[in-house]
Parts: C-alpha cells; structure tokens; sequence
C-alpha cells in the first residue's frame, strides 16, 4: 500500500509542476500578445495594403 501512496503523492507534485508551468507560458503568451497589439495599434498609420 505505501508503493501506491508514493505513486500518487508522486503524480500529485507533478500535476501542480506541470500546471504552474502551464500558468506561466499562458501569462507570457498573453502578456506578449498585448504588446504586439498595442504596437500595431500604434503604427496603424504607418501600414498600407
């Protein structure tokens, strides 16, 4: 019983690493996307099609 318990305190710590890691490239992704809206929006002028 103690092997299953290890098992599952194991997978447990990997699911919280794993979900802060996904937290954080989702706030970078959308941290980046903003400025690249923003820089867009700024040099709006300035883009011809």
């Amino acid at each position: 019983m103690e092997r299953v318990y290890k098992t599952m305190r194991n997978a447990g710590a990997l699911n919280i690493v794993v979900g802060i890691i996904v937290t954080a490239v989702g706030l970078a992704a959308g941290i980046i996307s903003i400025i690249n809206g923003a820089i867009l929006l700024k040099r709006k002028s300035e883009i011809t099609f």
